[in-house]
């Protein structure tokens, strides 16, 4: 298997945080540097396996979505530049982190995480089989799992801290924590940038059912899209030759992974279980074929 990245050191940088996945550096008062290890989580656990060039696909195909959510839909983001090398000393020391880093503005994140669906799965699937509604949005009977939406939903969740589940809100709990214009904005965009990034994935072959969004405000206080974007980390992104409503998807994500974990009877809670070398393998292959299906991209370096 190839090299994995569970942690970046980079000496003379200040680590700002570790993530789930990624590793973030100061580099200025304006800019950070962001580097997407091979850390894998289900569950909101990390795992202690990684996933080879795992953070190559997810750091690669962000760049692709955030470069043309700019172009398309003319809605900023942080992204600055993939290009290695344009990166500075001491980042540009280090070559073992080209093609899983990027170099991105700063931004202060809203605390919510803006969830939008198109399909019945997961816990929308869950919320439905109880109550008829996702997060209080009513929905049509007699829906099945995996059926698509008449029009995609916007179902907001708290950003909890590592370790420690997501809960969805309402969208009226959502404008309480940020505000109604902000509430507003966000939603519109997110549901903009799902629509926009659904339709070009379901012409090659993959259906996003689902995604997750993450918005902050820039030093000027405008509010930018941040974090991934549109990956099989973020996204259910389910093969749409395969698709079949009534029952549960395969999939170029990490569910594959969730239903593993599952078939174990895990508890879900740390620590997590160590990974057996054909999960790790077949959930790399999934990553991988996201990303040639999606940008016609190898993962590559440079």
């Amino acid at each position: 298997m190839s090299l994995v990245i569970l942690k970046s050191e980079i000496l003379g940088a200040k680590l700002v945080s570790r993530g789930k996945v990624r590793d973030t550096y100061e580099v200025s008062d304006d800019f950070l540097f962001i580097v997407t290890t091979d850390r894998i989580s289900a569950f909101d656990v990390v795992m202690p396996n990684g996933i080879p060039e795992k953070g190559m696909v997810l750091n690669q195909m962000t760049a692709f979505w955030l470069e043309m959510i700019d172009k398309e839909l003319g809605i900023p983001t942080h992204f600055m530049t993939a290009d290695f090398s344009r990166f500075t000393a001491p980042f540009g020391h280090h070559t073992d982190l080209e093609g899983r880093s990027m170099l991105v503005q700063k931004a202060k994140p809203l605390p919510v995480e803006c969830i939008v669906r198109g399909y019945l799965s997961g816990s929308g699937w869950k919320d439905y089989q109880k109550t008829g509604k996702i997060c209080g949005i009513d929905l049509p009977k007699g829906l099945q799992e995996s059926d698509k939406l008449p029009e995609p939903i916007f179902t907001p969740s708290t950003k909890a801290e590592l370790g420690i589940h997501d809960e969805n809100i309402s969208f009226v709990q959502m404008q309480e924590i940020i505000g109604l214009q902000t509430a507003d904005k966000v939603r519109q965009m997110s549901l903009d940038i799902y629509r926009m990034g659904a339709n070009y994935a379901l012409e090659r072959g993959i259906i996003i059912a689902d995604t997750k969004f993450e918005f902050g405000r820039d030093v000027d206080e405008h509010i930018i899209l941040i974090d991934e974007v549109l990956t099989p980390d973020s996204s259910r992104f389910w093969p749409a030759d395969d698709y079949e409503p009534g029952r549960s998807q395969n999939s170029f994500d990490k569910q594959f992974l969730r239903d593993y974990l599952e078939s174990i009877g895990w508890n879900k809670q740390p620590p997590a279980p160590e990974l057996p070398n054909e999960v790790i393998k077949k959930t790399q292959e999934k990553y991988l074929e996201a990303l040639r299906r999606l940008t016609d991209m190898e993962v590559a370096v440079g």
